[in-house]
């Protein structure tokens, strides 16, 4: 992953407006809730399809859903519950940070994700 050593405030954005997607995966970590973190002693981890968050800031702060959309080029995760209405009646997806959710259920179906965890919590 590439690093920066500045601190200056003009480079840290640069880095993360200009990091490959594949380093942006660790900007889409968000906290787990109280439950889940000692049930796995694990502080965050990054947010995929499927898992259940609760928004804690921001206009829709309180609700609480499923992930349909991870966008690793907006840094921005859309969740079930969390639409808009447009001018011409149609609903699309507020965008929300992941920083503002908290992770409240995993989705362990996948293998590979299921081993991230043992290995995190093993550690």
């Amino acid at each position: 992953m590439v690093k920066t050593s500045s601190k200056q405030p003009r480079k840290q954005r640069k880095f993360l407006y200009t990091a490959p997607l594949h380093a942006r995966k660790k900007f889409l970590t968000a906290p787990l809730s109280n439950g889940l973190r000692s049930q796995y002693g694990i502080r965050n981890i990054p947010i995929r399809k499927g898992d259940a968050v609760l928004i804690v800031r921001g206009d829709y702060a309180g609700q609480e859903g499923k992930v349909e959309r991870v966008d690793y080029k907006r840094t921005r995760i859309y969740i079930e519950n969390v639409k808009r209405k447009k001018v011409d009646g149609s609903e699309v997806y507020v965008p929300i940070h992941p920083s503002k959710v908290v992770i409240t259920k995993l989705d362990l179906k996948d293998k590979l994700r299921k081993e991230i965890v043992e290995r995190r919590t093993s550690s």
